[in-house]
Order: C-alpha cells, then structure tokens, then sequence
C-alpha cells in the first residue's frame, strides 16, 4: 500500500518550495520543483502497489 502521508508531505514541501522560488521570481524553478515532486510522487505510488 502507498504511503500516502509521505507523499503528501513530498507534494506539500515541493508546493511551498515552488511558491518561494515564485517569490523570487524563478517561475522556471518553480516548474522543475514541481515536476520533479510529480514524478517522485508518481513512482512513491507505483513502488508502493507492489
């Protein structure tokens, strides 16, 4: 079964680190933080259905 807090906690830090780099304006770093936090996500859920 996915652990789901864990990959929320990932979703949740990628989304506030996103939101940083927004600040900075960096909207292309914010794109590639939450990229990135979709594909981990992604494969946390595949691993997990195992």
């Amino acid at each position: 079964m996915p652990d789901y807090r864990k990959m929320y906690l990932l979703l949740f830090n990628a989304v506030t680190d996103a939101l940083a780099e927004l600040e900075h304006q960096n909207p292309g770093r914010a794109a590639l933080v939450l990229q990135k936090a979709q594909a981990d996500t992604e494969e946390m859920y595949i691993q997990g259905e195992d």
